[in-house]
């Protein structure tokens, strides 16, 4: 199998993916999974993926990842597991799909409007 090649986004975080074959190793910016991302609720959300498709220890994974926050971060990284799986074997839509592991989620941060403290946040009203 050769190497396959997606990408991922969640609010700033980009995170490119390359999935092969292998013993289920997973580097993210030549790091190990557990050091990169420290909270066990971070490491489920990467390994999401292959939980539900059960490939768990079926893939290696090397992970480039930059901006945003280790949160987003992780969901990026997981999208792009996702799309990967897809494009290794199409069954695997019909698992991911209903989970919403497919769907790019468009939330992004608000931009602060002039005049106002932040994008909703107003300055103190004075009346007297």
């Amino acid at each position: 199998m050769e190497t396959i090649h997606k990408i991922g986004r969640r609010k700033k975080a980009v995170a490119r993916v390359y999935v092969s074959s292998g013993k289920g190793a997973i580097t993210v910016n030549n790091r190990d999974l557990n050091d990169y991302f420290s909270t066990a609720t971070l490491q489920y959300k990467v390994k999401q993926p292959f939980a539900l498709t059960e490939n768990v220890d079926s893939y290696d994974v090397k992970v480039n990842v930059y901006g945003g926050g280790i949160t987003g971060q992780a969901e990026a990284v997981r999208l792009a597991i996702s799309r990967a799986l897809c494009a290794i074997d199409e069954e695997n839509r019909g698992i991911l799909k209903p989970e919403g592991l497919l769907t790019r989620d468009p939330r992004m941060v608000e931009r602060k409007k002039f005049g106002q403290k932040k994008a909703r946040k107003k300055f103190q009203f004075s009346k007297r």
